[in-house]
């Protein structure tokens, strides 16, 4: 693990706040979007007998953010590797 210098560090964070927040809006509009905005017009469609708005208020969000937490992981671990601040050893 090496440490960086303070450019370094800088676009470091600045990646990883990008990332988040990039994160942060897909989990909102699913979340907020399709289970609230949106439920009229998902709640046309239905899967396995439930209202699909019901579904996303229900369900949805929540799987999404768990993939999201995968995801997340996966792609700061790439850029841990790119700065050269990974655990890995």
């Amino acid at each position: 693990m090496s440490p960086l210098n303070e450019d370094q560090a800088k676009e470091y964070w600045r990646r990883n706040v990008a990332l988040m927040v990039k994160l942060m809006v897909i989990w909102f509009v699913v979340s907020y979007g399709c289970g609230i905005i949106l439920v009229d017009v998902l709640n046309t469609i239905q899967i396995g007998g439930y209202k699909l708005g019901f579904w996303f208020a229900q369900q949805g969000s929540i799987y999404v953010f768990v993939g999201l937490i995968f995801y997340y992981a996966k792609k700061m671990g790439d850029l841990d590797r790119e700065f050269g601040v990974d655990e890995d050893e």
